[in-house]
């Protein structure tokens, strides 16, 4: 069976080249949408078998360089967890299945409501009142329908978070209170995976990734016990689009580092932003 699939994917392979004219091969998207159909194999695997084969789906081409066939070969083997899917978690989801990663995990109890209009990457019109995590599954398989996607249109509570979190390499808090980043992070060291955290008010934000072994977020907002607010200043200062925008960019940044174990990510740091000023100053917590 593996014989005859590599022999499928050589016939659909196409002489190509990389941005700078180096000489490549690759597969189209909708051919491996053909073979998952023929055969049963979900998209995901058959691109991980094409790059094993050096053949580079097209969709990846930009990646390339940047990336090695290794690299996105370990994204598409990589399984994230998103917690939240509204201005970051959307973002952050889209981007994440536009480099590549291959599973997802994507969690919120939450519908769309107007005021989510003016920065939330999945909402519109015609979406208001409906589930987040289901257009989000939507919007990842609308870039790559052959990714994996798991979806938890359920509060992240301590009784679920172990079963969510557990399957997966690393998770994304894109919540938007302080209570349940405590239990999310509780969960992601229990599981022994890193978890990058970020929030954002107004137009600027902060964001760390955190490490089992490492103090986390009591670092930043004091023990979990003592907490004297839910929410951040998000409260006060609301959430504009170029805040949400670049945070979620942040996050994927420390997602790719995080997985391909590449540049230093910000471990017992917290890289706080201001977009009013362009400040980027990045405090140690221990």
């Amino acid at each position: 069976m593996k014989n005859k699939l590599s022999q499928r994917l050589d016939s659909l392979a196409v002489e190509s080249s990389l941005a700078d004219g180096t000489p490549c091969r690759t597969i189209a998207p909708m051919d491996v949408s053909r073979l998952a159909d023929e055969t049963g194999i979900t998209g995901r695997v058959l691109e991980i078998e094409a790059l094993r084969q050096h053949i580079l789906p097209d969709r990846y081409l930009r990646n390339m360089r940047t990336l090695a066939e290794t690299d996105q070969i370990r994204l598409l083997e990589s399984a994230v967890c998103i917690i939240g899917l509204g201005g970051l978690g959307g973002l952050v989801t889209e981007t994440l299945a536009r480099m590549g990663v291959g599973r997802f995990y994507l969690v919120d109890d939450d519908v769309f409501e107007a005021h989510n209009l003016n920065r939330q990457l999945f909402s519109g019109m015609d979406q208001i009142g409906r589930s987040k995590v289901q257009a989000a599954v939507e919007g990842v398989k609308r870039v790559n329908p052959g990714l994996e996607v798991f979806a938890f249109e359920e509060l992240l509570t301590p009784d679920n978070a172990d079963q969510i979190v557990g399957s997966c390499h690393l998770a994304v808090d894109c919540l938007d209170n302080i209570q349940s980043r405590f239990i999310l992070e509780a969960a992601a060291k229990r599981a022994g995976i890193p978890m990058v955290s970020a929030a954002v008010a107004g137009i600027s934000g902060h964001i760390t990734t955190i490490f089992p072994e490492d103090q986390g977020l009591s670092a930043i907002y004091g023990p979990a016990d003592r907490l004297n607010r839910i929410k951040g200043a998000e409260k006060e200062l609301g959430c504009l689009a170029p805040g949400v925008n670049l945070m979620a960019s942040l996050e994927c940044a420390e997602v790719f580092k995080v997985l391909l174990e590449r540049h230093k990510p910000l471990k017992n740091a917290l890289l706080v932003v201001d977009l009013a000023d362009y400040t980027f100053e990045t405090l140690q917590l221990s």
